[in-house]
């Protein structure tokens, strides 16, 4: 009984408080040492601190995010909290472009007549700022032909890198290629200066370009997209030629080559513009040069109607009598207003951030 007494008293240390009392008991009776088990929490002095330490990081945690204790910052913070800066800084630099959105989706939304003299008095507001920064006017038409030139530049780079001549119409650097060479031709019987060496250049560029899509990539041309009827350009331009040319010195044919190619120049973008309203998906190196075309037309519109203000109408009347003056006036006005609707869209398209211009049906 005695036995079974000791063996059966419970562990003076999980009863009795700590003291020599306790240091006594345990050295008289030696007990088996229980198991520590997660059910039960842990006593004495020592285990009470621990206890504490773990309050402690437990309250930690329930305000810290997975992931630990706190940290200095490391390199990914500081990249997520740079990469957070440039968001913001690319949040102002969408909503300063906001504006101009705006601007283009008021002009989008009104009627033909509004854009119509919205275009007129944007046009008008050019011509009296180029007027004031460009002394000589002769230089707006030096001007126009390096942008035609950069034009086919482009092309050539298209061709020659990305070897594809899709979206692209042949029939309009046939018409290119025809009316430059007639110009050609004038300068040299009639006059010659810089504007015969920039010819030049541009006919042998579009001469490269020509032959590149008719021999070297021509399995991907859109020929079933290029159906634009030349004759109705061509024929039509040769009778008013024939009707209205210029009355000066020079011999008839050489007066009504001039014309022809006056004419032909203003109607020559009509194919590319048919080519595109076919596919309504332009690609960007086609799109520059259409655009590039746009420009070369309003600077050489804005030469001739800067001049003919300068000049205070005598310009007229040294290209001669009749109708031709004013048809000279006309053709560069026409092939400015026919590239207007596009040039449009591009810039619409640029601001936007966009590659490939998409283009509303009936656009062009």
């Amino acid at each position: 009984e005695t036995e079974t007494a000791t063996t059966t008293r419970p562990d003076p240390s999980l009863t009795d408080p700590p003291g020599p009392a306790h240091k006594h008991n345990s050295t008289s009776v030696s007990p088996t040492k229980p198991e520590h088990s997660t059910l039960h929490a842990p006593h004495g002095p020592r285990a009470g601190r621990r206890t504490q330490r773990e309050r402690e990081k437990e309250g930690r945690a329930r305000i810290q995010p997975a992931g630990g204790a706190l940290r200095p910052a490391s390199s990914s913070d500081r990249r997520d909290r740079g990469a957070g800066s440039q968001g913001r800084r690319r949040s102002k630099m969408r909503g300063s472009r906001r504006p101009m959105g705006a601007v283009l989706a008021w002009v989008r939304r009104q009627p033909p007549k509004v854009k119509a003299f919205l275009a007129v008095v944007a046009g008008m507001a050019a011509l009296v700022f180029i007027r004031f920064i460009v002394h000589d006017h002769d230089n707006l038409f030096v001007a126009a032909e390096a942008a035609h030139a950069l034009g086919i530049g482009v092309l050539i780079y298209k061709l020659t890198k990305e070897k594809t001549c899709a979206g692209l119409s042949l029939k309009t650097q046939d018409l290119t290629a025809l009316f430059l060479a007639v110009r050609l031709y004038c300068s040299f019987v009639m006059e010659y200066d810089i504007h015969t060496i920039l010819d030049t250049a541009t006919l042998a560029a579009t001469l490269f370009v020509i032959y590149m899509i008719r021999f070297k990539l021509r399995s991907t041309y859109m020929l079933d997209k290029d159906n634009f009827n030349l004759l109705y350009v061509v024929v039509p331009c040769a009778a008013l030629a024939l009707l209205i040319h210029p009355s000066t010195s020079h011999n008839i044919v050489n007066r009504i080559c001039w014309a022809f190619c006056v004419y032909l120049e203003a109607v020559s973008v009509l194919p590319q513009l048919r080519l595109m309203q076919n596919t309504k998906i332009v690609e960007p190196f086609t799109a520059h040069y259409v655009f590039a075309l746009g420009v070369a037309r309003f600077l050489s519109c804005a030469h001739w109607v800067l001049q003919v203000l300068d000049t205070r109408g005598r310009l007229l009347t040294a290209l001669g009598y009749g109708m031709w003056p004013s048809m000279v006036l006309l053709s560069e006005i026409v092939q400015t207003f026919i590239l207007a609707d596009f040039c449009y869209y591009y810039v619409k398209s640029v601001f936007g951030g966009q590659l490939v211009l998409r283009l509303p049906s009936g656009v062009v």
